[in-house]
């Protein structure tokens, strides 16, 4: 995993980029089948464990990015003298478990 922040923006490989995208395709494919699951009024309860699905999902990439995030840029970071990376992944964090 490499995570080099640089100017606000995190280059990352061509495989971590496809690998990002690909989960993100899959809660996009997600989120369209839930819209037509209401376009064909689907029962709720359906549509409901659909969302769950997808909030599952997102929830993943989410950790996925961050321990990417963690283990590149905050390292990265810390061992570059700046404080203010412990600042942002704890105010990520706080909005992260809300």
């Amino acid at each position: 995993m490499s995570c080099c922040c640089e100017e606000k923006k995190t280059y990352r490989n061509d495989e971590e980029k496809k690998k990002l995208i690909t989960r993100l395709n899959r809660i996009e494919g997600q989120i369209r089948g839930i819209k037509k699951m209401i376009e064909d009024d689907t029962y709720c309860i359906d549509i409901l464990t659909q969302c769950s699905a997808a909030q599952s999902a997102f929830s993943s990439f989410s950790r996925e990015l961050l321990s990417t995030h963690i283990n590149g840029c905050v390292v990265r970071g810390i061992k570059d003298g700046d404080e203010k990376v412990l600042e942002e992944l704890s105010s990520v964090l706080e909005k992260l478990v809300k």
